[in-house]
């Protein structure tokens, strides 16, 4: 990182703590994290690039989408303490849609703009096409039977356990799959005289940075958390456009920063399996744990999405699976997602 970044990221880490134990104003406090929850992000995203590099492409791809997560997963874990459950379906929405078609849409339309086509594997397309399927269904099933009457909601609420059970298994077992007994099948094809970068930390350094920027991302997070019920009543804005975009974009600040590079340096495979391997990991593995959470404190979530929820996730999958599913992808496809993302925009914050 540069000497600039570094200081932006202390002064703005600083100063939203300053916010956050002085009790400015909330608006302050939210803008102030917001700042710092990007910057503290992209020093996440940094830190899982150079893991990556000791780690291989693959694995490297999936860190990235871990831990480019943990701001996600952190926010939503002090929203469900909050019992803002709304919120929490809404900023898992977002994750979805957000890595999906903004950063994946990014991704591609940068990328596209300095290489004409770029290519990556079609077979690990096609199996994270096929995964985006169950995660839509796994959603879709148990607001069908919820808003049909036709179970309860101790029902719901057991059915969402069960759900989130079967969901977490399957991601597992996609671990398995394409980190063992088929890696080679799912690898990248690394172009002869490809260059390679050199990491810019060493091996203890980059795991120590990620620990550090995991702690700063949860500690952000939790300052953040504090400010949104606040400005959600006093600018008129629905749960739902708040969760689902703006806690949405600055969780997704890791993704943008990593993905978006790799795919300018021609790995858009990297970037691909960051963007839609981060959106199944938030479908398969975040929401899931997220349910299981909210048991244990006491009040189960479950796992019902609204209806304009579904339709945001189903049409996110729809279009992206379309457009990755051959193994190309060019800068145009790249502006389709991003025009797909604004409509939705757009659409929540008129609710």
């Amino acid at each position: 990182m540069s000497k600039v970044r570094t200081s932006l990221l202390i002064i703005t880490f600083l100063l939203s703590a300053v916010s956050h134990y002085l009790h400015f104003d909330p608006l302050i406090q939210f803008v102030l994290s917001a700042i710092a929850v990007v910057f503290v992000a992209g020093f996440l995203g940094k830190a899982t690039e150079n893991v990556a590099h000791y780690a291989g492409e693959r694995l490297g791809g999936f860190l990235n989408a871990t831990f480019g997560n943990a701001a996600e997963l952190i926010i939503a874990i002090f929203l469900v303490k909050e019992g803002l459950y709304d919120m929490v379906k809404a900023s898992l929405t977002g994750s979805i849609i957000g890595n999906l078609l903004l950063v994946l849409g990014l991704s591609i339309f940068l990328g596209g703009t300095k290489f004409k086509v770029q290519n990556f594997n079609q077979s690990l397309a096609g199996m994270n096409g096929s995964l985006m399927i169950v995660a839509v269904i796994a959603l879709f099933v148990p607001a069908v039977f919820f808003n049909t009457h036709t179970i309860t909601v101790p029902q719901t609420e057991t059915l969402s356990l069960i759900v989130a059970g079967i969901l977490i298994v399957a991601y597992i077992a996609w671990i398995i799959f394409s980190m063992i007994t088929h890696k080679d099948i799912l690898a990248e094809n690394v172009a002869e005289g490809e260059a390679h970068e050199e990491p810019a930390w060493s091996k203890k350094k980059s795991i120590a940075y990620l620990v550090l920027a995991t702690v700063m991302v949860a500690f952000v997070s939790e300052w953040l958390v504090g400010t949104l019920e606040t400005l959600t009543v006093r600018f008129g804005l629905s749960e739902v456009f708040v969760g689902a975009f703006l806690v949405a974009i600055v969780g997704n600040a890791a993704e943008h920063s990593a993905a978006v590079l790799l795919a300018m340096k021609n790995k858009i495979g990297a970037a691909v399996e960051i963007a839609v391997g981060s959106s199944l990991q938030i479908a398969l593995f975040v929401a899931p744990v997220l349910v299981f959470t909210s048991f244990f404190f006491g009040n189960t979530m479950d796992i019902v999405f609204t209806t304009i929820e579904l339709v945001a996730i189903g049409v996110a999958v729809f279009i992206s699976k379309s457009i990755i599913q051959d193994g190309s992808t060019n800068w145009y496809e790249g502006l389709l997602l991003i025009a797909v993302y604004a409509i939705l925009g757009v659409s929540f914050f008129l609710i």
